[in-house]
């Protein structure tokens, strides 16, 4: 069931690409030979002709091409395989001559159509987000906890305090504030943070991001104090690990103290300091208690050690305007990762694809407590996909629409058409690059689900 929900959220993200493609395709009169949602066998095919509507149930290739009152037309397909969609245009990857073609259209209507497919993305993802944000709220800039004893303590952040940059760096939403330590090379030299006390005051600190603990290598993600301890990442190598924690663990006591939430956890931290000594570790998975030793080890890490928990529903004004940030934010985040890609930053297991998010999204299904938690969290993962796809398809390699725009622009500049054939070639071997890389990832992700 999990892979069926996984393969339609896909399918729903790639349809409405492909439908930027094609609505601008029609609007510049570039014939479009077959418009469909997902691969494979033909289920219905719906075809609009001089006589109305027409439908056939499995049709083939064959008989699709013997109905003459089908030429020329447009052909609304439901596939088989409910995996993506496609929208196939006239002369858009062979010479044809028709005065439909998609190569006999002028240079800013074929760059229009197609950028729509990349800009559509971003439409629904902002549509998504004002959904998701006026259900749930937003997650406010404000500072929700201040680890004591840490240079942000000392320098005189509080609770209550809202952080509005670092660096230079404005701090929108509190994701904001989690993106710039993650992808951002944090060096040793104080940051300048600027901050809003809860008084309303206006203040500048600087302070330093090196934070020495002894630390366990573990990470929980809450929208309130008072959820439960549930683990929702582990370092690789870290003790945690080591002692056979997996994502998905809820902690329930440390050192035989009781800890039902993560404001219990803070508490106790906050009495019983990690130290190098072993912590007896509470745990349940599957609905049974198991109780694991642990030893911490001294680290140190780019962190103020602040926390951002406050969740806010806002008016029509402030949904829109957090939404806007939540897909500012996921677009900055995918562009940040790819250029630590390409630095060489990213470690192979860091990198997923349909196999590992089919699985993320089958673990969240799992893990959501009702069917409208269930919604609420594949509109996260439809957010965060449908950025991803607009900002992968407009990099400038071949055969992603990013490629096919190079081409166009370079059509502008010389005044002239490359030669469809070398563009062709090109575009060719991207596609055997990106296939032999989807090989590669899916590889990599069978094989880190099976490991874990």
């Amino acid at each position: 069931m999990n892979i069926i929900i996984a393969l339609l959220v896909f399918t729903v993200i790639i349809v409405l690409h492909e439908l930027g493609h094609f609505l601008l395709a029609k609007k510049n009169g570039v014939g479009v030979t077959e418009f469909s949602i997902g691969m494979g066998q033909r289920i219905i095919t719906v075809v609009k002709t001089e006589k109305g509507f027409t439908c056939k149930f499995f049709p083939t290739m064959k008989y699709c091409d013997s109905r003459e009152d089908w030429s020329g037309k447009t052909k609304y397909s439901w596939k088989l395989f409910p995996i993506g969609g496609s929208c196939m245009m006239v002369g858009e990857d062979e010479v044809n001559d028709a005065p439909d073609s998609f190569q006999k259209k002028g240079v800013w209507a074929r760059i229009s159509i197609i950028a729509a497919g990349p800009i559509f993305n971003f439409i629904s993802a902002f549509i998504f987000a004002i959904i998701l944000v006026a259900n749930t709220g937003y997650n406010t800039n404000e500072v929700t906890y201040v680890k004591p004893g840490t240079p942000a303590a000392e320098a005189g952040i509080k609770e209550g305090d809202k952080i509005k940059e670092i660096n230079g760096k404005n701090i929108v939403i509190g994701a904001d504030y989690n993106i710039y330590f993650a992808l951002n090379e944090v060096g040793d030299e104080p940051l300048t943070v600027k901050y809003t006390t809860s008084e309303g005051e206006e203040k500048k600190a600087s302070i330093s991001p090196n934070y020495n603990y002894y630390r366990l290598g573990y990470s929980y993600s809450a929208k309130t104090n008072e959820e439960p301890m549930e683990i929702t990442s582990i370092e690789e190598g870290s003790p945690m690990e080591e002692a056979g924690f997996k994502v998905g663990d809820v902690i329930l006591a440390m050192n035989g103290v009781s800890l039902k939430n993560t404001s219990d956890m803070e508490n106790y931290l906050l009495e019983n300091p990690l130290t190098e000594n072993p912590v007896s570790i509470t745990y349940e998975r599957d609905g049974v208690e198991e109780t694991t030793e642990v030893t911490p080890y001294y680290a140190t890490i780019k962190s103020l050690q602040i926390s951002m928990g406050k969740w806010e529903k806002g008016n029509v004004f402030q949904t829109v305007r957090y939404s806007a940030s939540e897909i500012r934010y996921y677009i900055e985040a995918t562009v940040k990762s790819l250029g630590m890609l390409i630095k060489g930053n990213v470690k192979k297991d860091d990198i997923s694809g349909a196999v590992g998010i089919v699985d993320m999204i089958g673990d969240t299904v799992d893990a959501s407590p009702s069917m409208s938690a269930v919604l609420l969290n594949l509109l996260s993962i439809a957010i965060l996909l449908s950025a991803n796809l607009g900002v992968m398809n407009l990099l400038p390699f071949p055969a992603l629409d990013g490629g096919r725009l190079v081409f166009l622009f370079i059509e502008v500049v010389r005044g002239k058409p490359i030669d469809q054939e070398k563009e062709g070639i090109v575009h060719l071997i991207g596609i055997v690059l990106l296939m032999l890389l989807m090989v590669f990832v899916t590889y990599n992700d069978i094989a880190r689900i099976i490991g874990g």
